[in-house]
Order: C-alpha cells, then structure tokens, then sequence
C-alpha cells in the first residue's frame, strides 16, 4: 500500500493525520472529563457509562481519574497537597542540572535546551508518568498510580490518601475497562502488525496526551502565581490563581477552542464550580471578569512563547 505506515517515507503523513485526528478527539476527552465532575448529565448512569468508555478508549482510568482531579481541584496551587504541576522543591529537584546545562551552554542557548526538554518531558512523556508514579504531584500523598489504589510510597500525609474507603473498589473497576481495551490493542497488533497500530492510534493518542498536560500545564504555572503551603491554601485561593489563556494567535480562526469546548479559555470559571457544563462556561467566565476584575487571571501570551 502506498500509505503503509511501515514505510518512513509515509510516517510524516501519518504525523500530520495523528496530529488532526488527535485534536479532533481532544474534544471527546473533554466531554469524558465533565462526566468526571458532573457537569454532563443529570442521569448518573449515563454520565458515567459514556465517561467510562470515552476515557477506557483513551487508556484513562475513569473512575481513579474522576478521584484525582477532584482532589486537584481541591488543592489547586498548594504546594504539599496539589495532585498535579506542583513546583520542585530546591532541596532534592532538578535545578542543579538546569543549573548546568545552562552554564554549559551559554545563559540564552541553556535556556532554550532546558525549555525545550522540559516540553518534551511534559508533553510526551508527561501524562503516563502521572498515571503510573504520579509525577509532579505534590509530596503528601507519596507516590501514587492510577492502577493501584494504595500508595506507592509513604506519604508525608496518611490521612490524605489519594484512593480512601470505596475509591479502592472504584480503581479496580476502571483496570477493568484498561485491561480490556489493552486486550483489544494486543489483539490488532497481532492481526494487523504494530506500525498500523501506532499510526492510526498510538499517534493520535501522544497529541490528545499532550493537549491534556499543555492545558493544565499552563493554567496553573506561571512566575507570577504563587503555590501555597496548607495554612496559607483554600479553595477560593485555588480557583483564583487558576490562568485563562487565549489560542488566537497560535489558531486564529478559533477551530481548536471550539473543538476543545473552550476547557482552554474558561478554565478559571471550571474551578470556581467544576459542574459548569462547557456551552454555559463562557456566560460564567463573562460573570467572574465583571465581578472580579482584579483578581480574574488572564494571559494573552501566545502558547508556544508561554511554554
């Protein structure tokens, strides 16, 4: 076949279709992540049969996840208990090797190789990491996995154990959609070999992957947002340093914030209350910048200067 994904001279075509189709889906994740919060239908069963399968076809473990982010919303910026992009600490993290690299390569050249690595860890490698050790998450709940629902490692905070009481019961239930769908993965490689496979689904799934961490990467870093200790974080401090950013240079047609139901834009009214459906999020984004003008956080960075 001329379009054999075994064949190099078709895989930047195959790029360019991962990179569309992978977009495109975006938005299927999207859906699945308001059925975690609430925010799809009334209906209990249905939110969570269509969140259940929408997440297993994306090898994300609904129900481990739904606990997860809302524990993040939770503890949005606090610098112990935050479930995701959490700042390292400068005793045991990694700036001793920034520190390096930079002085190896020059102040400019050095910054642009950390960045760039960091991008890449981040945005390829970061969210299975998270999945399977936690990466990034803050030090109280220890290491965790998604697939398991005791702690990896001895958390400095046992009492806020990510899976407690019945969560345990809920992650076993999500490994069973994962092994199935796996099942299902090892079963077309078989058939149709591993190239198909990664062209037509492993592609598109390390672009999804990487909209995912770019999104939540960039609403909840930046040098002017602080992360706070447990006696200085609530909710409310959470939720207000929480950044929108706008895609209109970066897609100024607005195709990818109507694709994605606008999670990008409206992301600080989605922490203020998680059960905002998407097509009601820009009515509440309006509603926090008129009531809230100083405090509403907006960066009209474009997206790849921002990274």
């Amino acid at each position: 076949s001329v379009l054999n994904p075994a064949n190099p001279l078709t895989w930047p075509l195959w790029a360019g279709y991962g990179a569309v189709t992978g977009t495109v889906a975006m938005g299927l994740w999207v859906l699945a992540h308001e059925c975690g919060h609430g925010a799809f239908s009334k209906n209990k069963a249905l939110q969570d049969g269509v969140g259940y399968v929408l997440h297993t076809l994306m090898l994300v473990p609904y129900y481990s996840w739904q606990r997860s982010h809302a524990v993040h919303h939770q503890y949005t910026n606090n610098i112990e208990l935050g479930e995701t992009h959490v700042p390292e600490n400068l005793d045991y993290g990694s700036h001793e090797l920034r520190k390096k690299v930079i002085d190896t390569l020059g102040k400019d050249n050095g910054i642009k190789a950390w960045g760039g690595l960091q991008a890449f860890l981040h945005l390829i490698i970061g969210w299975p990491a998270y999945l399977l050790i936690g990466a990034t998450g803050g030090t109280g709940r220890g290491m965790t996995n998604h697939f398991y629902p005791d702690p990896l490692t001895e958390p400095d905070v046992p009492s806020k154990e990510l899976f407690p009481g019945d969560w345990k019961q809920k992650v076993l239930s999500s490994d069973i959609g994962i092994a199935a769908m796996i099942g299902g993965l090892a079963a077309w490689t078989l058939c149709d070999g591993l190239p198909e496979v990664m062209a037509l689904y492993g592609g598109p799934l390390i672009v999804i992957n990487a909209w995912l961490v770019l999104y939540t990467w960039l609403q909840h870093t930046d040098v002017d947002v602080p992360h706070f200790s447990m006696d200085k974080h609530n909710f409310m401090k959470g939720a207000l340093h929480t950044i929108d950013r706008p895609y209109d240079k970066l897609d100024p047609w607005g195709l990818i914030d109507f694709l994605h139901h606008k999670i990008g834009t409206t992301h600080v009214a989605h922490h203020f209350d998680s059960r905002i459906p998407h097509y009601k999020a820009q009515i509440a984004t309006d509603a926090i910048k008129e009531n809230f003008p100083q405090m509403y956080l907006h960066d009209p960075t474009p997206i790849p200067q921002a990274l």
